[in-house]
């Protein structure tokens, strides 16, 4: 839904209906994930894709379909495995369950708000209910960043408390994902499958130390989303004129900076001085907070040297089983450009549990999950 969250505002504002048809559900290899949505409205206007372009004209006759009738939301599957796979054009090999609802923006005004905050860039997340009783499904549900209040509303209840709490937890992750709720002992007596869409707040990426490396590698954050922040404790090097592409560019020694700012699980620490007087305390201190990576530049002698200093400073061997080091993945990069990449690239590869091995040489779905075990080698 979130993917095409201009437009849906838009329609919202003006108070005109439309289909939604959203995928609630992948299986095996699929383009797009779970929450990536298609919009029609009654004049035939069509936004959004959910598969590439396989299955686009199939969906966009459900959603006229749904439109018209005014009736219950549908589910329909497309696969390689249907009858009329080709004949939609999905021959990738997955599945997509998706599901199509009529949605009256004047009977649902808190959509309109939650897709404003995420129009404006603010974190929102939006909870649609896609398996449950009938007085249910469909049903939707907001959670703002700002005050984490919910808007809307299910059952006017414990459905309403759960699913809130649950779309609150994954708004701080900043994770759109499909939960069950409900049944004996979860406090909400009616079981309901639910779509939470999440925009989160862009996680961080904090590089320290303003070289040609961390340039390269600042655009290549910007470009992935991040929101970057170049820091270095030398005036003369840590201007907004040498990393244009940054966020920010603090003039601060890293490790008090780091000690000051906000980071969480989501946000990457990159140090690339390979300085021991602004590294070993930098490190020191990023190894024992809850970010997601920490990778540092440096030579294998750098690195056995950093080691040791480190544990001197009494970091343990847990933590600096943490540290990426030397940082970036074998890719025979080079040029700041290409040593982007192969940071970037381990960044992604950590962050979504992949192996960074060529597609070539694994076996199992290409697309699949973050937190799917990893597949395969091919033999």
């Amino acid at each position: 839904m979130l993917n095409i969250a201009d437009t849906l505002h838009r329609w919202c504002r003006a108070a005109r209906p439309f289909a939604l048809a959203t995928v609630v559900g992948v299986h095996g290899s699929a383009p797009l994930p779970v929450g990536t949505s298609v919009a029609v409205d009654e004049d035939g206007d069509a936004v959004g894709s959910i598969s590439g372009g396989c299955v686009e004209g199939a969906v966009y006759e459900l959603c006229r379909q749904v439109l018209h009738d005014r009736g219950a939301p549908q589910r329909a599957r497309f696969g390689y495995s249907d009858d009329d796979a080709f004949a939609v054009g999905l021959t990738c090999g997955g599945e997509l369950d998706v599901h199509v609802q009529r949605i009256d923006p004047t009977t649902q005004p808190h959509l309109s708000t939650a897709l404003a905050e995420v129009v404006r860039g603010r974190p929102a997340a939006v909870a649609q209910v896609v398996e449950g009783p009938d007085n249910l499904l469909g049903s939707t549900l907001s959670v703002l960043g700002a005050d984490r209040a919910a808007r809307g509303r299910l059952d006017g209840g414990p459905a309403d408390r759960a699913v809130a709490d649950r779309a609150g937890a994954l708004l701080r992750a900043g994770r759109t994902a499909r939960v069950d709720i409900g049944g004996e002992g979860h406090g909400c007596p009616e079981r309901l499958s639910v779509l939470i869409h999440v925009h989160a707040a862009p996680p961080r990426l904090l590089v320290f130390g303003a070289v040609d490396f961390a340039a390269a590698l600042s655009q290549a954050g910007r470009f992935l989303g991040h929101h970057v922040t170049v820091c270095d404790a030398r005036p003369v090097f840590a201007t907004t004129a040498r990393f244009p592409h940054a966020d920010e560019v603090v003039v601060d020694w890293p490790h008090r900076y780091l000690e000051r700012t906000s980071v969480d699980e989501r946000t990457a620490v990159c140090v690339l001085t390979h300085d021991a007087k602004f590294d070993i305390p930098l490190l020191r201190l990023a190894l024992d907070l809850p970010v997601g990576y920490v990778g540092a530049m440096g030579s294998r002698r750098t690195h056995d040297e950093r080691l040791r200093l480190l544990r001197e400073e009494g970091v343990t061997d847990a933590q600096l089983t943490r540290l990426r080091s030397p940082i970036g993945l074998d890719l025979g990069a080079r040029t700041p450009e290409e040593t982007a990449v192969s940071i970037t690239a381990e960044i992604i590869a950590h962050t979504n549990q992949g192996t960074g091995l060529p597609l070539t040489r694994i076996t199992g779905p290409i697309h699949r999950p973050t937190g799917q075990s990893q597949p395969a080698l091919a033999r």
